[in-house]
């Protein structure tokens, strides 16, 4: 089942008791998890909590309605899932590095020891900042009116970011390109075998039919012309209904070395003009 990493931050700026019952709160909103891990760090100008949520699906609703409770909590929201693994892993070092791990049923624990330490924090005028994505914040992504490309975040204000949905434009994440890979792709009730049409490293997007509902979470297997595989999770971000040029957005969920690293290799490759 996937794991989908999220995170909040605050500093001196919220209101402890806030944070607190926004972090009581949690197991109420998440329902759908299957299991849920919290991460609590506290440092000298801020604090901040992650959250590894299993779940059969992506609980969109859930996590908009957390994003919005900690941006009224004076919080950061970032989901890390969509971030570039380099990127994620360099802000969890910094961010979450040495924090104590709490389990889901404790999230009351978490919450006092989060309150408690807001306390003592220097009164802040702004929200913490969130991850960067190529030197510059990243921000709440919009969508397009035609989507039809995998996800990336954008860059923006350093203030309340929440990465909800996959924004469209010419800040993407990263570099995309036009491809035609082999690839199957499951769901719980299909098994289809199709092309995708271009690549990133967020995602692809793949031309078909069989067009899963956003928010569900398919399995992949992507063949690449050197004989490597990128086998793993990914997300339905977004599906374009059009019966020449429809099919579906998908936004890779592996936080794994190897698959990262084959899929960096490659997009080198693409790059570099040689695969």
């Amino acid at each position: 089942m996937p794991v989908f990493g999220l995170a909040a931050l605050w500093n001196g700026s919220a209101p402890p008791e806030r944070v607190a019952a926004w972090v009581e709160g949690i197991g109420e909103v998440l329902t759908s998890a299957q299991s849920l891990q919290l991460v609590v760090a506290l440092r000298p100008e801020e604090a901040g909590i992650e959250l590894k949520v299993e779940a059969p699906g992506y609980p969109r609703s859930a996590v908009e309605r957390l994003a919005e409770d900690a941006k009224r909590s004076g919080g950061t929201f970032v989901e890390l899932w969509r971030l570039p693994k380099a990127e994620r892993d360099a802000f969890r070092a910094a961010a979450f590095g040495g924090g104590t791990t709490f389990r889901g049923d404790e999230c009351s624990a978490a919450a006092r020891v989060l309150q408690q330490h807001l306390t003592t924090l220097p009164v802040s005028s702004v929200r913490p900042a969130g991850p960067t994505v190529g030197g510059a914040a990243a921000s709440v992504p919009q969508p397009s009116p035609k989507p039809v490309e995998a996800p990336a975040p954008s860059p923006s204000s350093p203030h309340h970011q929440v990465l909800v949905r996959p924004p469209e434009g010419p800040q993407r994440r990263g570099r995309r390109f036009a491809v035609k890979l082999e690839m199957e792709f499951r769901t719980e009730l299909d098994f289809v075998r199709e092309h995708a049409l271009n690549i990133s490293n967020g995602g692809l997007f793949v031309r078909t039919a069989h067009r899963p509902l956003p928010d569900s979470v398919v399995t992949v297997d992507v063949k690449l012309p050197n004989g490597e595989r990128l086998q793993g999770d990914a997300v339905v971000v977004h599906v374009v209904d059009d019966p020449y040029t429809g099919g579906v957005g998908l936004a890779f969920l592996n936080d794994d070395a190897t698959f990262s690293q084959t899929l960096d290799d490659y997009l080198a490759s693409l790059a570099g003009g040689v695969g």
